[in-house]
C-alpha cells in the first residue's frame, strides 16, 4: 500500500485513536504499544496532519507539511482570553 492509499483509508476516528496512542503510548483500550507500533503510528499521524491539519496547534504538522511552532507570546495570547473569562466569572460570583 502506498502513502496515498494509506491516507485515504484513515478516518478522523482512526486518526484520533492513533494520536491518542502516540501521545500516551497506549491504545485507547489500555494496551501498551510496541516500539514498532509507536514508530509507525507517529509516522502516520504526521502524514495525516500534513494533509488535513488546517488549524495546527503548537508543535504539530500543518497541512502542507510545515511544522508549526508558536512563540511563548503567541501561546499566551491564545490562552489568555479564556483565563480572563474564568477569573472574571469567579470574581463576579464572589
Amino acid at each position: 500500500m502506498d502513502i496515498e492509499q494509506l491516507l485515504s483509508t484513515i478516518t478522523p476516528d482512526a486518526y484520533e485513536r492513533l494520536l491518542y496512542a502516540v501521545e500516551t503510548g497506549k491504545w485507547p483500550e489500555g494496551t501498551t504499544l510496541t516500539p514498532e507500533q509507536r514508530d509507525n503510528a507517529v509516522q502516520v499521524v504526521m502524514l495525516y496532519q500534513s494533509r488535513h491539519n488546517t488549524e495546527p496547534q503548537h508543535m504539530t504538522v500543518a497541512a502542507g507539511g510545515d511544522i508549526t511552532m508558536k512563540s511563548k507570546a503567541q501561546l499566551k495570547r491564545e490562552f489568555a482570553p479564556n483565563q480572563e473569562t474564568i477569573v472574571q466569572t469567579k470574581l463576579s460570583e464572589e
